[in-house]
């Protein structure tokens, strides 16, 4: 094959390559956008991945092995009791008992870990290393309300769709550009916008926390004592910096609960709210 031939052969095939990469890019945006659902509980549009029917099934599949991850459901029935009492009412007694959603309530073995989580369409996690620090029933409640928040807000589903979105679209930068260093960088960049979403969806179900622990009976500032005991948990200044990571600092979420207190309250937090 000549020179000039081989130059016109690459150029063909990148020509081939970039309108493969636009066809890759716009099947990917056109699903993102036209994934809009309207939230049954808060009336919030959204771009989601799933129906809630489908994120039920989805979080009661995998709820099992998310399970065994961490050790295991726990054996301590007094623990399992209490967590499902409270988790039971905060759903029952606020906005969250209109939600589609079927939320269940189970403490995790592990005694290591600090942590609590929420499965998409209801079940919700808290390990017996987060449980044995908090001393009263309200900081668990808000605890839970946060997770119920997270469910409620349909963040598994607006993640996944992100995620679908930049899979697609790295997917077209890697056609497009035949470079893998390119999509190693893309790959960073779009990790990158899938932190800060989810720093926005722990915000965002903080604040959904407050009001549902203000109508489940309990006072939201014990949701602020919850983020002092994350933050003596993650050892302080050892702690990797808020921008790389998906959780917001717990000082800084602090801030924001208060804020959403002092709006649910504008004449202060009443009083006869279990502490």
């Amino acid at each position: 094959m000549s020179f000039g031939a081989s130059g016109s052969w690459n150029a063909s095939m990148g020509r081939a390559r970039l309108a493969i990469a636009a066809i890759i890019a716009a099947v990917a945006i056109i699903t993102y956008y036209g994934s809009t659902s309207q939230n049954p509980v808060t009336g919030e549009k959204q771009r989601v991945a799933m129906t809630p029917e489908q994120e039920i099934a989805l979080g009661y599949k995998t709820a099992p092995q998310m399970a065994a991850q961490m050790g295991g459901l726990s054996q301590n029935e007094k623990a399992k009791a209490l967590v499902k009492q409270v988790g039971e009412g905060l759903v029952a007694r606020s906005f969250a008992a209109k939600s589609p959603y079927k939320f269940s309530f189970h403490v995790l073995a592990d005694q290591r870990t600090v942590n609590a989580f929420a499965l998409p369409g209801g079940p919700i996690f808290i390990t017996e290393g987060l449980l044995r620090l908090l001393k009263t029933e309200a900081e668990l409640a808000g605890v839970l309300g946060h997770e119920i928040g997270h469910v409620i807000g349909r963040h598994s589903s607006e993640r996944l769709a992100k995620q679908q979105l930049t899979q697609g679209l790295l997917g077209a930068l890697v056609v497009g550009s035949g470079d893998y260093s390119t999509a190693q960088l893309g790959q960073l960049v779009g990790s990158m916008i899938n932190m800060s979403y989810g720093r926005e969806d722990e915000l965002e179900s903080d604040a959904f926390g407050v009001r549902i622990m203000a109508e489940g009976g309990y006072d939201p500032r014990a949701m602020i004592r919850v983020m002092e005991v994350l933050a003596k948990a993650s050892g302080g200044g050892s702690r990797q910096p808020e921008f790389m990571s998906t959780h917001p600092a717990p000082e800084n979420r602090s801030a924001r609960i208060k804020e959403a207190i002092a709006k649910q309250f504008p004449g202060g937090v009443p009083e006869g709210l279990k502490r």
